[in-house]
């Protein structure tokens, strides 16, 4: 059993975690998984599914509550093969894990978020973000790997 005290890592550390952890995920149902050497487009890997099918995959974490983003420019909701791999870290137990198809951005929500950010004076780059709180967490339950990763190899 692995260490679940996650408050003992360091950002980079716990990402890099995260990371592998969907790798294996992905793995266990017999994906093959690519990585690329260079992550400068938003996409962390690539899983072929046992239909020769690819997807592109984007890990986010958060520890507990909170925002996560992906810059708009490298993540294109349109690509119907593009997924966020969200983990959900709790110190005491393994992460929960959410696999969510771009396309649950179309109609943004509490959770799943528009930032434009176009008025004057703001700066940020616009982004789709992820916003997880106590309240809307059930919102994601839809999208728990081991309930969406049968649909996702058909």
């Amino acid at each position: 059993m692995p260490n679940t005290n996650w408050v003992q890592l360091k950002s980079l550390q716990l990402g890099r975690y995260a990371e592998y952890y969907a790798k294996m995920e992905f793995a266990s149902y017999g994906c093959d998984v690519y990585t690329s050497e260079v992550d400068d487009h938003g996409i962390d890997f690539i899983v072929k599914d046992k239909n020769d099918r690819f997807s592109e995959i984007q890990v986010k974490y958060l520890r507990g509550t909170g925002y996560v983003f992906m810059q708009k420019s490298k993540f294109d909701i349109t690509n119907k093969n593009l997924y966020v791999a969200l983990l959900i870290f709790e110190d005491g137990r393994m992460p929960d894990f959410f696999l969510i198809p771009s396309q649950a951005w179309e109609v943004p929500n509490e959770v799943f978020v528009d930032g434009n950010y176009d008025k004057p004076g703001q700066k940020s780059a616009p982004e789709w973000g992820i916003n997880i709180s106590k309240k809307n967490y059930s919102i994601l339950e839809i999208f728990k790997f081991e309930d969406t990763i049968n649909d996702f190899l058909l």
